[in-house]
């Protein structure tokens, strides 16, 4: 049998499965399609890897290196052979020995807009101020996708305020950079863990909530003990849509007697009897827009 190996770009060279190192040491030949951390370190264990450009054919116990994190070279290689001849169906194995965590692909976003911020003369001169609308664009954008019920559309929005949470981070980093301090990506990836573990005790500790309401009730008691605010309205930001922003307001301030027959008085009515039934006032609102289109 012939193996083609798969192995990752974002796994630290050298780290691999017991699979992997089993056929590599027990293998006839290993050729590699082109060199590499992880070659180098399979070459520094002691094992012989020629270094190739030639197309892989049928050899019996030869196992080739695929070109690192390519699986549809493997896959197109494998499919090649296999079609060359009845037998070679059994006779090619595409081996991974290494795999990709989830949400490994994140660091392929990080390192892309690394570079975008080096090389590129629009990216470069980015600030926080000069993104901050793209970044209120695409979450409406996102919100769209999201109403639309489109799954794509859905996924492609979310790529793009990602970007924009990179970007941020990525100005931040440099920021800090120059100031001789400051925070990355990798400080706001570590702060939002931090904040979920802390926040859902029923699963990180010894806390217990059983239902959804009771895990935010539990929520929103850590938080406010967390953020110890000197006002009920602190960290209720303005600029909300002004129903998001009444229900905000309102969930602060507890009960609240909303009085008066002006049209705001009435339209504040309405979105304290949303709260009272659970209902988000913006959703319903957009929703029912939505079915006049």
């Amino acid at each position: 049998m012939m193996q083609v190996l798969v192995l990752s770009p974002r796994v630290a060279p050298g780290i691999l499965t017991l699979a992997a190192w089993d056929a590599l040491r027990e293998a006839s030949v290993v050729k590699a399609a082109e060199d590499g951390p992880h070659v180098r370190a399979i070459i520094a264990s002691g094992i012989a890897v020629e270094i190739t450009a030639e197309r892989p054919d049928v050899a019996a116990g030869a196992v080739w290196i695929a070109p690192v994190g390519d699986a549809a070279w493997a896959r197109s290689v494998a499919d090649d052979l296999m079609a060359g001849s009845s037998s070679s169906a059994e006779e090619v194995e595409v081996l991974f020995g290494s795999y990709d965590l989830p949400g490994s692909a994140l660091l392929d976003v990080v390192e892309v807009i690394d570079r975008l911020t080096r090389e590129c003369p629009w990216t470069s001169q980015q600030t926080h101020a000069s993104l901050s609308h793209y970044l209120l664009e695409e979450a409406h954008e996102t919100l769209e996708a999201l109403d639309s019920g489109d799954g794509d559309h859905l996924r492609e929005e979310l790529g793009d305020l990602l970007m924009q949470i990179v970007l941020h981070a990525r100005i931040a980093a440099k920021e800090s950079a120059d100031e001789g301090g400051g925070w990355d990506i990798d400080d706001v990836a570590a702060g939002l863990a931090a904040k979920l573990i802390y926040r859902n005790p029923h699963v990180f500790g010894d806390g217990t909530a059983s239902t959804a309401e009771e895990v935010d009730a539990a929520w929103q008691r850590l938080k406010a003990a967390e953020k110890q605010r000197s006002s009920p309205l602190e960290g209720v930001p303005a600029t909300l849509p002004a129903l998001s922003y009444a229900s905000k307001v309102i969930g602060r301030l507890g009960d609240v007697d909303v009085s008066g027959d002006d049209l705001g008085s009435r339209l504040l009515a309405l979105v304290a009897e949303a709260r009272a039934q659970h209902v988000d006032a913006e959703e319903t609102l957009r929703q029912a827009v939505r079915r006049l289109l």
